[in-house]
């Protein structure tokens, strides 16, 4: 049973975030992983929560840098390691 609550959970999630912004989508990623560290690192709810809050506002903020309209992400590469860059399109 509780396997099944918890991909119904994830189901959910899934569905819930398909038609969100990047910095939604990694702001719920960031607070689903940061419940789950919290939690499991204290033990408590109260651990999970600050987890949840603090993951969620970084995973937020991270994939808000993402959302730039009218901007192109490329990529080289400079021996042998791939190099990421933002310009205009």
């Amino acid at each position: 049973m509780k396997k099944l609550l918890i991909a119904l959970a994830t189901v959910a999630m899934v569905a819930g975030i398909s038609g969100c912004t990047t910095a939604e989508q990694t702001g719920v990623g960031g607070a689903a992983v940061g419940a789950a560290v919290g939690g499991l690192a204290t033990g408590r709810t109260s651990g999970a929560l600050a987890g949840a809050l603090i993951g969620g506002t970084a995973g937020y903020l991270l994939g808000r840098s993402a959302d730039h309209p009218g901007y192109c992400r490329y990529r080289y590469r400079h021996h042998g390691h791939w190099r990421y860059y933002e310009d205009r399109c």
